[in-house]
């Protein structure tokens, strides 16, 4: 008996640990938490705030561009002048100041049909965040409806363990009695530790399903967790009638995301096929810019010493007599200028240097490697793509939904006939357990009718669950959303 106490106490031990939590969540509030803190939907909120971007910039792009710059900076050896455009060897300190604008005056269409793209596309991704949380609910109705199954497992089978121990007790009062064989007692202490060995099973299917929904919710996986079970009788379900496929498809198509991204998705490859195709005709733009410049040598004169005039070996001709032409000589001296000379005069050379222009610019593409070709013939390609992709989401969601809808049938088809199994399990083994007593039955006999039992009550409980889980399915494919 000692080894029967411990096995007791064990299983109670686990069982206050699997369920030792002060907070439960039901599948609403699990289904919340998934949709805001799933990765997948997190990824989708990115890339839909990059859409936005995308769309910003190009509504943006029909306005007119503005750029100024400015450079300082010394020159050296041989270079140009900026303020003469002169070769020079000078060494010199320059400055300059540019402003530039422009605006496209037509090209085809292609700003406003890529805003059009842009904005179908930001729509597509913002309902894709849409989809990604509706298949995140989905998936957590799914792992949900799987917990409740191994959390059933689990109570059943302590509910098993506390049968067989009970009969046990009485078996052994009984053989300790001599009115029956040592063997009955040894075999339900053998189906004691099988049924201690399917309750260990049961926790073990409970916690890893328990985890894959913390996964599946990026949720600690440290953190106390447990569902609450809802009382399945008093859920509210729509008839099958009023869920034929057919009409929850026409619903679906209207309501769920799944179909709508495909078809915004669509309708941006339309307006990308006329984006590309205005790039093979020629853009007019209108600009203007101001500038002016700045520069001043490094050197100054310092001294000029005269001396005196040298022939130059040239002669000019004045009423019939040569004269020699003279040329004077001197000599420089030069010194660097200070910081505060360098800057001399640089207001005037400003003003004297100051420019403008204005002019229009037409861009003819004439041959440019085929790209602009090649451009337009794949965004043709990508809009039959988007084609299919629309027709192959509404094929898929009726498939779904139809195959849902079979599922329902059969699941409710299964939970009538588990119904069934259970009432005459029960009293096969009401049967069963009298004529034990009066020793008319083997243990083995006996135990096997109390497994068909437990077994009939964990399929018919399934069974509920799936049927109620198909049905809300369907409801949500209907547009209701998941609830229970």
């Amino acid at each position: 008996m000692k080894h029967i106490l411990t096995l007791i106490i064990c299983c109670t031990f686990i069982v206050a640990n699997a369920q030792q939590t002060s907070d439960k969540w039901d599948l609403k509030r699990m289904v919340d938490y998934a949709m805001k803190n799933n990765i997948s939907v997190k990824q989708a909120d990115v890339q839909a705030r990059i859409t936005a971007l995308q769309y910003q910039g190009s509504k943006l792009a029909i306005y007119p561009s503005a750029n100024f710059n400015t450079d300082i900076g010394m020159q050296f050896g041989r270079s140009v002048d900026p303020t003469t455009n002169q070769f020079t060897t000078t060494q010199l300190l320059f400055n300059s100041f540019n402003f530039s604008t422009g605006i496209v005056l037509y090209n085809w269409g292609k700003l406003k049909n890529n805003i059009q793209a842009s904005e179908f596309a930001l729509k597509a991704a913002t309902t894709d965040v849409e989809r990604a949380a509706n298949d995140v609910a989905l998936n957590v109705a799914t792992f949900y409806l799987a917990v409740l199954s191994s959390k059933q497992q689990i109570e059943i089978a302590q509910t098993q363990i506390a049968s067989t121990t009970e009969q046990l007790l009485n078996t052994r009062k009984r053989v300790n009695a001599g009115s029956l064989p040592e063997l009955n007692a040894a075999e339900l202490e053998a189906r004691l530790a099988t049924d201690s060995i399917n309750y260990y099973n049961a926790v073990s299917n409970f916690e890893q399903n328990i985890l894959n929904l913390k996964g599946l919710m990026n949720l600690d996986m440290a953190t106390p967790f447990d569902i609450e079970i809802p009382p399945l009788d008093k859920i509210p379900l729509e008839s099958l009638a009023d869920l034929e496929p057919a009409v929850v498809l026409q619903q679906a198509l209207a309501t769920l995301p799944q179909h709508k991204v495909a078809t915004l998705r669509f309708k941006s490859a339309e307006a990308s096929v006329k984006v590309t195709k205005a790039g093979m005709y020629p853009t007019i733009t209108f600009g203007g810019g101001l500038g002016t410049n700045f520069s001043s040598s490094t050197k100054k004169i310092t001294n000029v010493t005269l001396g005196p005039p040298q022939i130059t070996g040239q002669f000019v001709n004045v009423g019939g007599t040569n004269y020699d032409v003279m040329e004077p000589t001197m000599q420089i001296t030069q010194g660097k200028k200070s910081f505060g000379e360098l800057w001399s005069g640089y207001g005037t050379q400003l003003n004297n240097n100051f420019r403008q222009n204005l002019g229009f610019q037409i861009n003819v593409p004439i041959f440019n490697n085929g790209s602009a070709k090649l451009n337009y013939q794949n965004s043709k390609l990508q809009l039959k793509q988007a084609e299919i992709a629309v027709e192959q989401s509404k094929q898929k969601l009726q498939q779904d939904i139809y195959l849902a809808h079979n599922n329902a049938v059969a699941a409710l088809q299964r939970f009538n006939a588990s119904e069934k199994t259970v009432e005459t399990a029960e009293r096969s083994y009401n049967y069963a357990k009298k004529r034990y007593e009066v020793g008319l039955l083997t243990t083995l006999d006996l135990i096997t009718n109390q497994n068909n039992l437990l077994q009939a009550k964990l399929t018919r409980l399934n069974n509920q669950f799936e049927y109620v889980f198909r049905m809300k399915l369907l409801e949500f494919y209907k547009g209701q959303g998941l609830k229970l």
